[in-house]
């Protein structure tokens, strides 16, 4: 399978990334976990993402799906579902840097009725070398926008 052109710049990420994470915020207890990211080529223009967290005891916590896209070389797009009743329509920018990549998106949220209110979410990646890391900001049940998830991977295989 060739890989589209629009995805040169993120083949980078293609596989399946394994780490561990620290989440805070003001209405929660702060946790650890270890999260598992796959991005997949499926040899059209978008790449397919698949996330899993569990939490230090093994127990399974958050879980999301979607597609990354790449419509020109600085813009890219990260359409998520997630089961606690919200979908993220992110956009932001793609940086190409000497030693891999770079990705800051901002996302409309849209929750469905029976969902924990969420307004807004920002997501940030980086690639350095063989080390992706992960932020993840939130605004969300009357809080601002803060940082609620940090995570640092190594790819898996």
């Amino acid at each position: 399978m060739t890989l589209h052109p629009n995805l040169e710049p993120l083949a980078a990420l293609i596989g399946t990334w394994s780490g561990e994470g620290h989440g805070v915020y003001p209405t929660i207890k702060d946790f650890t976990y270890r999260e598992e990211i796959t991005f997949r080529d499926v040899g059209k223009p978008f790449l397919f993402y698949q996330q899993f967290t569990w939490s230090e005891q093994g127990n399974p916590m958050h879980t999301e799906v979607g597609y990354l896209r790449a419509p020109r070389p600085d813009h890219v797009e990260f359409i998520l579902a997630l089961p606690t009743g919200q979908t993220e329509l992110a956009e932001g920018s793609l940086e190409v840097t000497d030693d891999g990549l770079a990705l800051e998106l901002e996302a409309r949220i849209q929750n469905s009725g029976t969902a924990k209110q969420v307004d807004a979410t920002k997501r940030s990646y980086r690639l350095a070398g063989d080390v992706l890391t992960a932020t993840f900001d939130m605004a969300a049940v009357g809080q601002p926008m803060q940082r609620h998830l940090t995570a640092e991977f190594t790819r898996k295989g």
